[in-house]
């Protein structure tokens, strides 16, 4: 259940990320065999394009346009991809809980990270501050996939 909850944190601050990446360690067979995903989930086409979503929402991510996270969309494309991954990440037979911790810890990282993320723009601006959070987001995500391989 921790990988759920991690993968929930890196939700909270990137939507696509945990989709895109647990789509691609699907997609390899790196997941665990009795993992929790969704069959459709390890299909080269959705790691594909699951990993075009996360590059564009990163790209958008620092234009002066992008809407805050916390958005009530934003929080709903985070609460699903994380809920998946968190589902990929456990057990099947526990892949209800994972992905209610995967979802639900994602909707509440949004907003102390929306926070921090706005102090952090005050003083370096929205692209360096994007950059090192996707840093962040990516090496987690990256690691959290990695601990889990058969």
């Amino acid at each position: 259940m921790l990988a759920s909850f991690l993968m929930g944190l890196i939700g909270g601050q990137r939507a696509m990320t945990p989709l895109a990446t647990v789509a691609v360690a699907a997609a390899r067979n790196e997941l665990p065999a009795d993992n929790g995903a969704p069959p459709l989930l390890g299909h080269p086409s959705v790691a594909a394009g699951a990993v075009l979503l996360a590059i564009g929402e990163m790209a958008g991510d620092k234009q002066k346009s992008a809407p805050d996270r916390i958005v009530p969309i934003g929080l709903v494309a985070r609460f699903v991809t994380s809920a998946i991954a968190g589902a990929a990440l456990v057990p099947r037979r526990r892949r209800w809980l994972g992905a209610a911790v995967g979802g639900g810890t994602a909707i509440a990282a949004a907003f102390p990270g929306w926070r921090a993320r706005m102090k952090a723009m005050e003083r370096h601006g929205q692209t360096s501050t994007g950059f090192l959070e996707d840093l962040a987001v990516l090496g987690g995500a990256a690691a959290i996939v990695r601990g889990r391989r058969p």
